[in-house]
């Protein structure tokens, strides 16, 4: 491979080429282009590309991509940027300020506006230029498209100085890891005693079966179910094989065939969830309406750029939104039923998109596939139960056993912060910003799946969930010696924390209910 263009780039030439519909970022200080083909095939969805058009993507790409796509990505390679003794001056993307490419009536891509920014004011009562959250817009094609004064960011709410050095701190972590040889996969002392795990449950929910015991039986394969997930997990990530077909072939297997779920619409909604994690208008793995609001902010029926939707807080929403911190065990023992829905849904709407992903759109018809093969046989079970009511006992046990996994996730992120900083942002400060890491003995761990380090797990989701431990060790002291902070807590305590961000919500719903009828009744005294 020839050496990269040596053209120079100007901030406001890349603005210019962003707002003509380029998709350009910033990588070791290279200007790199993304084809329109390219993002409609990227394996981790074009969302997550679009969060960082012209920002600098080094930190994220890194922590992504292996040396060989990394390699490959420098053929995309448009010029060098203007770099300032900070690092480049990030471009809020379009994306940002809702605005999005997509085909128009003539067969062209024209820019359309699917949200806009919701209007609040800052500390002196001016409108602030960016606060990061989004509200549906009528929806309407604009020949102009976002203007340039929305692509420049204002004045940042971190330094960048300091955030450039988090930056070049992350590099230096990140290198240390890699020369710890946390990367090579554990296959024999990692995955042996976790196929065992996995074959032992399945054989013991079998045997009860057999023998009519439909309860122990439905729990034994929920358990199945729970731990199957960490590893579909690790596939997702390309963590295992580390080579993407081969993972994708078997995260197939397990989460489609064996599970029921789609992997393909877990990685396209995790990936953007890692990028943007805890952000309310971008974040899916925290828009829960009507259910959950982690933030006063979803009072506001924000649009989610991830889903394409309002998340309208209605009646509805407040009923389940002032109950949520009494609901939310129940509410998360039924999530699998959800991400049933989420998972189809992403099929059907990817069922007549242009190709997708390496070699075509096989991996489509093998889920569909996979997942036919998994009605037949969960099917089966659940007519071999006999009655009615012994198949809805079956169904619901079963889903509830495999619920504590959703217990787990969302006590990393809900009791963290969904503030927007900006582009200006670092990657390392803002997943320690939104992430927790959960106590947890090692002899015990199993039952987390290594994911309650899920702090080392975001800065390097690629990694090997069986040397997060190691990795977050070197994680630990390398922020001890920089004075970053490493958030952790107890299971109990962290259960406590989301549960008192629920209440605070919904208390906080309640005040506003309270003021709002105490308008009315003095508007009617008048």
């Amino acid at each position: 491979m020839g050496l990269p263009p040596t053209q120079l780039w100007t901030r406001e030439q890349v603005a210019t080429r962003v707002l003509a519909g380029d998709t350009l970022f910033v990588l070791h200080g290279n200007l790199v282009r993304v084809p329109p083909s390219w993002l409609a095939a990227h394996p981790g969805g074009r969302l997550s590309i679009l969060h960082f058009v012209g920002r600098d993507a080094t930190d994220e790409v890194e922590a992504f991509h292996c040396d060989e796509t990394l390699q490959k990505m420098r053929g995309f390679i448009v010029g060098r940027v203007e770099m300032g003794e900070d690092g480049w001056t990030p471009l809020v993307p379009p994306i940002a300020h809702g605005w999005v490419r997509r085909m128009g009536t003539d067969g062209k891509m024209e820019w359309y506006n699917e949200a806009r920014q919701v209007q609040t004011f800052d500390e002196k009562d001016s409108p602030s230029a960016f606060q990061g959250l989004l509200q549906k817009a009528a929806g309407e094609t604009a020949e102009c498209g976002p203007m340039m004064s929305m692509l420049q960011a204002v004045p940042a709410k971190v330094s960048p100085k300091n955030e450039k050095l988090n930056s070049d701190a992350y590099k230096e972590l990140h290198k240390r890891v890699i020369d710890a040889g946390l990367y090579k996969t554990p296959f024999l002392t990692g995955y042996g005693p976790e196929f065992v795990r996995y074959s032992l449950l399945a054989l013991v929910s079998a045997v009860c079966y057999r023998y009519g015991w439909l309860v122990p039986s439905a729990l034994f394969l929920g358990l199945f179910w729970q731990q199957l997930t960490f590893f579909a997990h690790d596939l997702g990530h390309v963590g295992v094989t580390h080579d993407w077909t081969l993972d994708r072939l078997i995260s197939i297997f397990v989460a489609d065939f064996l599970g029921g779920l789609s992997i393909g619409w877990w990685v396209n909604n995790h990936n953007v969830h890692h990028l943007v994690p805890n952000h309310p208008s971008h974040d899916p793995d925290i828009q829960h309406l009507p259910f959950f609001a982690i933030s006063p902010v979803f009072l506001k029926s924000l649009w989610s750029s991830y889903y394409k939707r309002e998340m309208t807080f209605d009646a509805f929403g407040k009923l389940f939104v002032s109950m949520q911190h009494k609901l939310f065990y129940v509410v998360l023992s039924l999530a699998r039923f959800n991400l049933y829905a989420n998972s189809y849904g992403y099929l059907a709407k990817t069922a007549f998109e242009p190709r997708r992903y390496r070699g075509g759109r096989w991996w489509w018809w093998a889920e569909v596939f996979g997942l036919g093969l998994f009605f037949v046989w969960f099917g089966a079970v659940l007519k071999g139960c006999g009655s009615w009511q012994n198949r809805l006992v079956y169904l619901f046990v079963s889903h509830i056993a495999a619920s504590p996994v959703h217990v787990q996730i969302v006590l990393s992120h809900f009791s963290r912060s969904t503030d927007d900083l900006g582009p200006a942002e670092s990657f390392f400060a803002r997943q320690l910003r939104t992430t927790v890491d959960v106590i947890c003995s090692p002899r015990i761990e199993f039952i987390h799946g290594g994911l309650h380090l899920q702090v080392t797990h975001h800065l390097f989701p690629r990694l090997p969930r069986h040397n997060l431990r190691e990795a977050s060790l070197i994680v630990k002291e390398f922020a001890k010696e920089r004075g970053l902070e490493y958030a952790e807590f107890g299971f109990v305590e962290g259960n406590g924390e989301v549960r008192g961000v629920l209440k605070q919500v919904a208390d906080q719903l309640k005040i506003v209910g309270m003021v709002a009828d105490s308008e009315i009744r003095e508007a009617m005294k008048n």
